[in-house]
């Protein structure tokens, strides 16, 4: 709706040359075709109209003393008319129209005879001021910002939308070339506003990993368990890329919402079985050690499984629904975020653990020795 194309790549060429607009579009769209994963490419639909043109000779109106405000009022008045009075009935009022008769006006010949006064007086017909003809032309010229455009656009099958339009831009790059001076294009369609929020998100998304690390430092105190829990981020996107894979589905906004979703409910995984372990080893007597990680993965196995399972049933109509009119936007969103939930909830309890064990102790005991001295401070 924003730029005016309702295809998913819209390419729009400015100038001020209908015909020539017409001939670079019939180009471009015969190059399109030959671009993989392009479907549908048209130009937007233009016709032909029958017109009756009146192309003013200056010279004469100059050598007779009219303008060409002047004849064209006399023009307007015999083919359009022009009110200059009203008719009462009644109640009612008319309007008086003057005009030519309907036969002289579909008579080009008669129309060449219509006289035009002359400020001297005396008259001359309109044949001896401009010159009468049919002719075709438009029946509609599209503009943009003051500038005449006409647009091809195509929607995209197979293929990620960034990855065609940059096909597409490389095919057409020598028929823009050759654009005169005045002439450019630009391109538009959902391709537009996909750039565009895919900037803002990938900028939104930044900023919310790091409002995350720092939420999680403060929780853990420790740079390292901050990064053992972000960890989890990557596992679940393993599944989530495959998800994506299998069901044919390209990156879009849609998916990029799920990606971030997904990114909090993997995290809050890797929260759960760190903690535990800190907790078993600071109130239930524990050492680190393989057997405290092996029973804390295996009591805190019900809580993950469980909070996995609810999330991942609810999505799973969603991912069924492909296709289903109004699905559009929670498909994609359905299908990453159970993607990732299997893959992140499979390996948690090998990954993490391992990640615990080889990097995270020194951390967590420097993390309970650091808040045991806070509650001493506290007393």
């Amino acid at each position: 709706m924003l730029s005016g194309v309702k295809a998913q790549v819209g390419i729009k060429i400015y100038g001020d040359d209908l015909d020539l607009l017409r001939q670079k579009a019939e180009q471009i769209k015969t190059v399109m075709d030959g671009v993989p994963g392009v479907t549908d490419a048209l130009i937007e639909p233009q016709v032909i109209i029958p017109q009756l043109r009146i192309e003013l000779n200056r010279d004469e109106l100059l050598k007779h003393g009219l303008t060409t405000g002047e004849v064209n009022d006399t023009i307007q008045t015999a083919m359009n008319g022009k009110v200059v009075s009203e008719i009462l009935d009644g109640m009612r009022t008319f309007d008086l129209v003057v005009r030519m008769k309907e036969e002289y006006r579909e008579d080009i010949e008669e129309l060449k005879r219509l006289s035009i006064h002359l400020p001297e007086g005396g008259t001359i017909p309109l044949a001896g001021l401009a010159r009468v003809y049919e002719s075709g032309g438009p029946n509609a010229v599209n503009r943009e910002n003051v500038r005449r455009r006409v647009v091809i656009q195509c929607n995209v099958a197979d293929r990620g939308v960034v990855d065609v339009v940059k096909d597409i831009q490389v095919a057409i790059a020598p028929i823009i070339a050759e654009l005169p001076a005045g002439y450019f294009p630009e391109y538009g369609g959902q391709f537009q506003s996909q750039q565009s929020a895919s900037n803002v998100i990938s900028a939104l998304f930044v900023i919310a990993m790091i409002g995350v690390f720092m939420v999680l430092y403060t929780l853990f105190q420790s740079v390292n368990l901050a990064l053992q829990v972000m960890a989890a981020l990557p596992m679940a996107f393993i599944g989530s890329v495959v998800a994506l894979v299998i069901t044919g589905q390209t990156l879009t906004i849609a998916a990029m919402v799920g990606f971030i979703s997904l990114a909090g409910i993997a995290s809050r995984n890797g929260i759960l079985l760190l903690q535990h372990y800190l907790h078993l080893v600071e109130h239930e007597g524990e050492e680190f050690s393989k057997s405290m990680i092996i029973r804390a993965g295996l009591e805190r196995l019900a809580p993950v499984l469980m909070t996995a399972l609810t999330s991942g049933i609810a999505l799973v109509p969603l991912v069924l629904a492909a296709g289903e009119a109004g699905k559009e936007i929670l498909y994609p969103v359905a299908t990453v975020i159970l993607g990732g939930l299997i893959s992140s909830t499979a390996l948690d309890f090998f990954v993490h653990p391992a990640l615990f064990w080889l990097f995270g102790v020194k951390s967590a005991s420097r993390a309970i020795s650091a808040g045991a001295e806070k509650e001493m401070a506290w007393d």
